[in-house]
């Protein structure tokens, strides 16, 4: 079989049709054409979940238990966790530091006309930093709650623990 030179310039092939984006197809796939990729891991299996997420689940499971214990005195404290503290010069004595880095920070709050709730915030990656493995990292959010909230209610930690 022959071609002639003008169908080998211009690349057609009467064999194969050209592709066109329907409605939801994205113009172009990838170089090998197959596509966007999907997940690479079930979204039931524990490698799923982002450290972000587990961090989160740290702390709520900690949080659960102070909760029950002392329902009434916590019942209006927010936490939240942020990924890095931000950035100061000084820190008031509000921060729960480990040298210079801060793990976590008490809010008060405010009584009055604006009223603010008093608010424990951790700092997720000097946490993670300072852990060795998940246990570690565990035991530590769980301590640093425990210092926090003892800070707030006027108590000593070890009667928290």
């Amino acid at each position: 079989m022959t071609t002639s030179p003008d169908r080998r310039r211009s690349g057609a092939d009467p064999g194969r049709q050209a592709r066109t984006a329907g409605p939801g197809r994205p113009n172009r796939r990838d170089r090998h054409g197959r596509g966007l990729r999907g997940r690479l891991v079930p979204a039931t299996v524990p490698l799923a979940r982002t450290k972000a997420e587990i961090f989160d689940d740290l702390v709520l499971d900690t949080v659960e238990g102070l909760e029950r214990q002392y329902a009434k005195e916590l019942a209006g404290v927010e936490f939240a966790v942020e990924d890095v503290p931000p950035d100061l010069n000084v820190y008031d004595s509000d921060v729960l530091e480990d040298g210079e880095v801060p793990l976590a920070r008490l809010l008060p709050g405010r009584p009055g006309r604006q009223e603010l709730p008093p608010r424990i915030v951790l700092y997720r990656r000097p946490l993670e930093f300072r852990a060795m493995d998940r246990e570690d990292l565990a035991d530590l959010v769980h301590d640093v709650i425990i210092e926090q909230v003892a800070n707030l209610l006027g108590m000593d930690p070890d009667e928290l623990s």
